[in-house]
């Protein structure tokens, strides 16, 4: 019986125990029993660069304990969020981990899956997409990296308090998903099963495109509790914890 996890958008932080513990436990109980975890995206509140493992005692544990989950034989793969999007290699070489790119389609069962971060299908939040834009540009990232570790910190706060007085402003509707954007990724990749995260609205939809019968899965966030999407043989379902 092959089981694979899907999770996103725990946002571990120093400032929430409770949550970082309830991952903890996680990693030690389903995830050891799985084949293969995906974590798409936002494992993290922030990420200032993989030097947040000289800083930053629970970046440190969280790899960790990956990499105990890895070295016991499940694969783990991570992709990027708008959190976290500064994760590089030496993070995944102390997780034992390997970095997805988003989107990312794979095969489970004879069954084609689309694995996204879900932040691409937010195209109606202007603001947010410019600046999406501008933060995965290898460049901007570069010089991101070469400012002090305190310096950064400083940039994530203000950005931080940017994006929670803008999302104040803007209607539900425009931070979801857009449905023509839902659509096209659908046709793009010949009408696959979509798993993404992101949205914090946890929910299966069905969506009716071209003639085809798709679903798309919406992961939770881990604000209160713990969930994951498991598949068994190619089946998907709901499991929560906490």
């Amino acid at each position: 019986m092959r089981t694979t996890l899907f999770i996103s958008d725990l946002h571990l932080s120093e400032a929430r125990p409770s949550v970082n513990a309830l991952f903890f436990r996680f990693l030690e109980t389903a995830a050891l029993e799985a084949e293969t975890l995906y974590i798409l995206g936002d494992l993290f509140d922030y990420w200032l660069g993989d030097d947040q493992l000289d800083h930053d005692v629970m970046g440190r544990e969280v790899a960790a304990a990956l990499n105990r989950a890895s070295s016991s034989g499940t694969k783990i793969f991570l992709m990027h969020g708008n959190r976290d999007f500064l994760i590089g290699a030496r993070f995944a070489k102390a997780a034992g981990l390997a970095l997805l790119g988003d989107p990312t389609p794979i095969e489970l069962n004879s069954q084609r899956l689309l694995l996204l971060h879900g932040d691409t299908l937010c195209t109606d939040d202007i603001t947010y997409q410019r600046f999406r834009l501008t933060a995965r540009d290898p460049e901007w990232q570069r010089e991101i990296l070469a400012k002090p570790y305190a310096a950064r910190q400083a940039l994530a706060v203000s950005i931080r308090a940017q994006s929670d007085s803008e999302k104040s402003g803007k209607a539900d509707a425009i931070m979801d998903v857009a449905p023509s954007s839902v659509e096209a990724m659908f046709r793009q990749f010949h009408y696959p099963t979509i798993i993404h995260g992101h949205t914090h609205r946890p929910a299966t939809h069905e969506h009716h495109v071209d003639g085809h019968r798709c679903r798309r899965w919406v992961t939770s966030d881990w604000h209160e509790r713990g969930e994951f999407l498991r598949a068994t043989d190619g089946v998907l379902s709901r499991i929560s914890i906490g």
